[in-house]
């Protein structure tokens, strides 16, 4: 299964995660290395900043990085010059640069999955603290960083303060996600209804693209399958006119962070289920396509009724393990 493409990185400079001055550096590497950067030319720190839309420092730090690779040489404090200067020309001249917005990432983004997933298998054993401070030092972030990335979980329905105003992720029991596939079944075939008049073709055709290439990939693909059961079940539904229902089903988001990571060795689970759920959805979005609405309610109705006990699956992996090494910013609720 191939991996769905970010459709937020719209640059050459690599990772979405990684921080602006990784991406402007990795980006400039790969134009000198290309030759859109020639020997000779001049790079300087505001010219790099205007260009890829940032500031002064990651354009700085960038020039630095360059410098100690070998790449770029300091050119009596007019900014650096790109090594291997072309025979045959008199003066330095400066770089052209086209244009290239590197978006900034907000730096609560670049750890929230691994706090995440660190959460995700743990809250299958039992309620977690998390310690506000200890995240901060263990990610070498900022206070506010960490308060944006709780916040984020505190609006996904994650986390909750308790009455000492520490937060605390509440177990997850097989019991809770039963009630709320339950409720799933109940409102989920009826909002994929009333969304039905209002979804584009063209929504429903790229969300089954996506389910072809996922199907045809040799792999499972942790990411693609994570695209394919948002395209249906948050995407598709999305435009039921009842917001009241979607509200609703908001709560039962929870049940999505797992399929995040397919090959954890607790949070996964067999190919062969992937693969069934995959033709699940397709069998779905093409009674969709055909304006079938009765039989594709039907058919999401059928799919929920086995997919808990996919999901359930985890807690029989749990069930044989007794020891679980917890990161300094997590802790048992009760110890």
């Amino acid at each position: 299964m191939s991996s769905v493409p970010d459709p937020e990185m719209v640059t050459e400079a690599g990772d979405k995660t990684a921080s602006l001055q990784e991406r402007a550096h990795a980006l400039l590497r790969t134009m000198i290395q290309d030759g859109r950067i020639a020997g000779g030319q001049i790079l300087q720190e505001a010219q790099v900043a205007k260009a890829f839309g940032i500031s002064r420092s990651p354009a700085r730090h960038a020039l630095r990085s360059l410098h100690l690779e070998g790449l770029i040489d300091e050119s009596g404090g007019k900014g650096y010059v790109v090594a291997g200067r072309v025979e045959g020309r008199a003066d330095s001249r400066m770089a052209t640069l086209d244009p290239i917005k590197i978006q900034a990432t907000p730096q609560w983004e670049r750890i929230y999955k691994e706090v995440e997933q660190e959460l995700f298998v743990r809250v299958l054993f039992g309620p977690i603290r998390i310690n506000e401070k200890q995240l901060s030092l263990h990610f070498d972030v900022s206070r506010t960083v960490t308060r944006d990335l709780l916040a984020r979980m505190h609006g996904m329905g994650l986390i909750v303060k308790d009455q000492t105003g520490h937060w605390l992720a509440r177990q997850i029991t097989s019991g809770h996600i039963r009630d709320l596939y339950e409720m799933r079944r109940l409102l989920e075939p009826q909002a994929l209804l009333k969304s039905l008049p209002f979804v584009g073709d063209v929504q429903l055709r790229n969300a089954r693209d996506n389910i072809t290439r996922a199907l045809d990939s040799p792999a499972p693909d942790s990411a693609a399958f994570d695209q394919v059961e948002r395209d249906l079940h948050i995407g598709i539904q999305s435009f039921c006119p009842n917001k009241e229902i979607l509200r609703a089903l908001e709560r039962t988001h929870l049940v999505f962070g797992p399929t995040r990571y397919l090959f954890h060795p607790f949070l996964g689970v067999p190919v062969e289920i992937i693969d069934a759920a995959l033709r699940e959805h397709l069998d779905i979005i093409d009674r969709l396509l055909r304006q079938d609405g009765a039989g594709a309610a039907q058919a999401l109705y059928d799919h929920l009724m086995v997919a808990d006990d996919r999901w359930l699956r985890r807690f029989e992996i749990i069930a044989r393990t007794t020891q679980m090494r917890f990161p300094p910013y997590l802790s048992p609720a009760g110890a």
